[in-house]
C-alpha cells in the first residue's frame, strides 16, 4: 500500500492541471462536500490528530504562504497564469528558505493540530 509520504512526493506531477481540469475538480468537490457521508468523514477527521507527514505538509504550506506574503503581497490578486509563474520562481529561488521555515514551524503546527483536536472533542462532548 502506498504511504502518504510517497503519494505526496509524487504530487508535483499531479499538480500540473490546466484551468478547465481545475474547475471540473472544484465542481466535483463542491458536490461531494454536500453529501452526508463526506460531512461525517470530515467530522471524524477533526477528532484525529494528523500524521507527522501531514503535519510536515501543513508546515510547508504555511512556510510557502509566509514567503509569498513577504515577497509577493498582491499574490491573491494576480491572474492564474501569473500565479503559476510566481510559484515556479518561488520554488526555484526560495525553496531552501521554505524548507528551513517549514522545519522550524512543525512544532507550531503540531501544537495547533493538538489544540484543534482538543477543541473538536470538547465541542462533541458538550453537544
Amino acid at each position: 500500500m502506498i504511504t502518504f509520504k510517497e503519494l505526496y512526493s509524487n504530487l508535483e506531477e499531479l499538480k500540473k492541471v490546466n484551468l478547465a481540469q481545475r474547475r471540473k475538480q472544484a465542481i466535483r468537490m463542491a458536490k461531494l462536500a454536500k453529501s452526508s457521508a463526506f460531512k461525517k468523514k470530515v467530522e471524524r477527521s477533526k477528532l484525529r490528530v494528523a500524521s507527522p507527514d501531514k503535519i510536515k505538509v501543513k508546515a510547508a504550506k504555511l512556510a510557502k504562504q509566509k514567503v509569498l506574503d513577504k515577497f509577493y503581497p498582491n499574490y491573491k490578486d494576480m491572474p492564474v497564469a501569473q500565479r503559476v509563474k510566481v510559484d515556479q520562481i518561488v520554488n526555484q529561488r526560495y525553496g531552501a528558505m521554505i524548507n528551513k521555515i517549514a522545519t522550524k514551524s512543525v512544532k507550531v503546527v503540531k501544537k495547533k493540530e493538538l489544540q484543534k483536536v482538543k477543541d473538536a472533542r470538547q465541542s462533541k462532548q458538550d453537544a
